[in-house]
């Protein structure tokens, strides 16, 4: 049985994607010297919204970060479609709430990944006669039919999950072969690695319209960090903080490797980049501040999925300009897609929407009016700055927040104003039941919660954190 449903979702992917390509308007056998744009996404993990120098941090220098900011757009307001791994990178990829085809919680190692009837950035940007690679962390699927090559990139150099900095577990060189093994060279730390390696593959590629994602493990647990890092912060007493520190500090020294060789390659003006962190800072566990908002990863307060989120694309996008209306990361596919040249057709429900006429001034509306989030028993809908939402570390009732005017969560309004409360609650109760149910099966226990209403009932409380 198993056998004969991967053989229905593989069938299943090549319809999709020949429909997809179909509906494109292609010129597009191949790329090269096509003076198409090159399309680079870093992708930070579990970065608190406050933790690099142009989101407030003066702690940890971010110099190579906040030049994209500089040189391009700082979002003040984005936002991840969920606050947790595997899940964010399935919306990154495909431009839909993964809650839409069931990617609500994990991926489970070998047993479930991105569903095989779900088309990437890169299946389509591969199509369009893009070289593409994926550089970093996948956790998108274990087994070999979810794995980078076979879901639209040429090649990976990576963990297929989470994994320590050094002597990293899950590791596929794609270059090598498809084989799983574990680094043991003692010398090799995962960000300093994947830098090189992006600089590498992009030293041969130059000649050709290229798309690299590159989802860095930083800062994720473990806290691990060369020495030489470390060193850069000796007034940082709080060791597990300077761990941290070291840990973006080497992440923001990798994106400033990979931003040099593009201006080597003469390549930086033709590039449309992406930095946006997975999700919010677990601040207990690594210390990662979310910029004085209420929450961290897995909950769905702000500090959950509010995320640094910066783009740059040299002669197109003004720089250094602030951008205030609320955008997510679902709008990477449509935006990139476009800058191409092509759109994907409206029959595919992409929820990302093409952010260039907004950043450019065409369009003076908000990309998105409302915003969903379901993981479990926690959700949240944000429409106009109104915000209801269930959260752990809270009453385990809805909570109504007016984001303009209180952007820490901290005054629930919900008692004064209960129509906007029923309101906000049946445009949540619809849009959740047209998500499919979840499908991956490591979902926590206290995560399990379906129906709407035992949700809100069986959210899971701790204590508050602010941080």
């Amino acid at each position: 049985m198993r056998l004969s449903l991967l053989a229905f979702y593989q069938s299943l992917t090549v319809g999709v994607l020949g429909f997809c390509v179909a509906n494109f308007s292609t010129k597009h056998a191949c790329a090269e010297n096509s003076g198409k744009p090159n399309l680079l996404i870093f992708y930070s993990d579990d970065q608190g919204w406050g933790e690099t120098g142009c989101y407030g941090n003066n702690q940890i220098p971010t110099p190579n970060i906040d030049a994209l900011a500089a040189n391009g757009v700082r979002f003040t307001q984005g936002y991840v479609a969920a606050t947790y791994c595997s899940p964010s990178r399935a919306g990154l990829l495909t431009g839909k709430y993964p809650t839409r085809f069931g990617h609500e919680f994990n991926a489970v190692a070998n047993k479930s990944g991105l569903r095989l009837d779900q088309v990437t950035l890169a299946n389509r940007l591969k199509e369009l006669g893009y070289a593409t690679c994926c550089v970093g962390k996948w956790h998108l699927g274990n087994s070999e039919p979810y794995r980078p090559t076979k879901r639209g990139f040429d090649e990976f150099f990576g963990t297929l999950a989470n994994t320590p900095f050094f002597h990293p577990k899950n590791f596929v060189d794609s270059r090598i072969s498809q084989d799983v093994r574990e680094i043991t060279d003692d010398n090799f730390y995962t960000t300093d690695a994947y830098a090189q390696r992006s600089i590498d593959w992009l030293e041969k590629n130059k000649d050709k319209s290229w798309f690299l994602y590159l989802p860095f493990n930083a800062q994720h647990a473990p806290l691990e960090a060369p020495q030489k890092y470390l060193d850069r912060f000796p007034d940082i007493q709080d060791q597990k903080r300077r761990l941290f520190a070291a840990m973006l500090s080497a992440q923001d020294d990798a994106v400033g490797r990979v931003m040099t060789k593009l201006r080597q390659m003469g390549q930086e003006e033709n590039t449309l980049v992406f930095y946006i962190a997975d999700n919010g800072g677990p601040t207990q566990a690594t210390t990662s501040k979310n910029g004085g908002l209420r929450g961290f990863k897995m909950t769905t307060f702000e500090g959950g999925p509010r995320v640094p989120y910066i783009s740059q694309w040299k002669g197109h996008w003004p720089a250094g300009k602030v951008y205030d209306y609320p955008v997510m990361n679902l709008d990477v596919v449509p935006t990139m897609l476009a800058a191409t040249g092509n759109k994907i057709p409206q029959s595919e429900q992409l929820d990302g929407v093409d952010l260039a006429p907004f950043i450019t001034g065409q369009n003076s509306a908000r990309p998105h009016e409302t915003m969903y989030w379901r993981f479990g028993p926690q959700w949240a809908i944000r429409h106009g700055d109104l915000k209801l939402v269930v959260s752990r570390g809270g009453s385990g009732k809805p909570e109504l927040y007016d984001l303009s005017k209180d952007l820490s969560e901290s005054s629930d309004l919900a008692t004064t104003r209960p129509e906007e409360v029923k309101k906000l609650q049946t445009m949540w109760d619809a849009w959740s039941a047209q998500q499919a149910p979840p499908s991956a099966i490591d979902a926590p226990a206290n995560q399990k919660a379906r129906n709407p209403r035992a949700r809100q009932q069986s959210a899971a409380r701790s204590n508050d954190d602010r941080t």
